[in-house]
């Protein structure tokens, strides 16, 4: 089944977005500031953007998301 019709996959999906996006921000700050909210690579400043400001609420759901993937 495809991540898009599994909702716990995509949830899964955007939060290795997010958490990608985020590290890559922190590393390389040049590459998404060209986009900032522009067009398809916009998309991944805006994720960066979401892992900055949420950080707390994203590795919580990273932490349950792992349990939940490590109990079942």
């Amino acid at each position: 089944m495809s991540a898009l019709f599994n909702f716990y996959s995509l949830l899964e999906v955007l939060l290795l977005l997010i958490c990608t996006s985020t590290y890559i921000y922190i590393q390389w700050p040049s590459i998404f500031n060209r986009y900032k909210g522009n067009g398809v690579l916009g998309i991944f400043w805006k994720f960066a953007r979401i892992g900055e400001r949420a950080s707390p609420y994203v590795s919580l759901a990273c932490l349950i998301m792992a349990v939940n993937q490590f109990s079942s």
